[in-house]
């Protein structure tokens, strides 16, 4: 608790309110909150601008009369004003996107996650959702509190998804399924030497061996391009989940398990 429940306080600070929604697990508020803060603080320069650019037009308005050039002038400041908040605009998401490959998601990863109980449902209710559960961060606190959430959130299914593209790419490139499935034949069948011929029993060549066998398992691998189905899977479930982990909202955990128990 950030802080002692007390009824006759009525306020607490802004950092102590977050904290204690945080350790409540009401992300969904503080989650938001964000978007809310983010508004109000982006909505103030410009209103204020506004304000400041307003009065002086009011004033030239009363002393001059408009003329027919500052008439054509003006539907050119507005195209540029309008490029100039769309450049902005596009500079900020791109900020905000680029703001995601400086943090590690699995940082609060635990073993627990991986358990079946934890695992939300593949419905729009679980992991996927409806239309309404996704939306642009607003900044970049926002998309990597996100990130971290909803990692530790759908860690089973984030794995899931990476076993799949996995299947995928090497249904992509049957070469490397040969390599794998040659991989896995050939250490079976070393296992099988080994408890037939007991080569624990020959300290020297039982080493030996085991070099000889990996050794051809690195060249089979390399031949067969394994890496780079295992590259393609890597990159592809990476970008699918950050820009699943940063698009989708934070909901309560109760509305989770619902959603996994029908």
């Amino acid at each position: 608790m950030a802080f002692a429940s007390n009824p006759l306080s009525l306020s607490v600070p802004e950092q102590a309110f977050e904290t204690w929604l945080r350790d409540s697990g009401y992300l969904e508020i503080l989650d938001h909150r964000t978007t809310q803060l983010h508004n109000l603080n982006s909505s103030t320069p410009t209103t204020v601008k506004t304000a400041t650019t307003t009065a002086p037009t009011s004033t030239t308005a009363t002393t001059t009369t408009p003329t027919i050039t500052n008439l054509r002038r003006t539907p050119t400041s507005t195209i540029t004003a309008i490029a100039y908040g769309l450049t902005m605009s596009l500079l900020s998401s791109f900020a905000i996107i680029f703001s995601l490959l400086t943090l590690n998601p699995f940082a609060k990863l635990t073993s627990s996650d991986f358990s079946s109980q934890n695992s939300p449902s593949w419905t729009s209710s679980g992991f996927l959702g409806s239309s309404d559960s996704y939306s642009f961060p607003s900044s970049s606190t926002q998309a990597k509190m996100r990130v971290h959430e909803n990692v530790k959130r759908f860690a089973k299914n984030y794995a899931t998804l990476l076993i799949l593209f996995f299947a995928c790419s090497l249904y992509q490139m049957p070469l490397a399924l040969v390599g794998l499935v040659s991989c896995l034949a050939m250490w079976e069948l070393f296992r099988f030497c080994d408890n037939r011929w007991a080569l624990d029993r020959f300290s020297a060549i039982r080493p030996v061996v085991i070099r000889i066998a990996q050794f051809g398992v690195a060249v089979i691998l390399f031949w067969a391009n394994v890496q780079l189905a295992v590259f393609c899977t890597l990159g592809v479930g990476y970008t699918a989940m950050m820009l699943h982990a940063s698009f989708r909202k934070l909901t309560p955990a109760k509305q989770l398990s619902k959603g996994r128990g029908r």
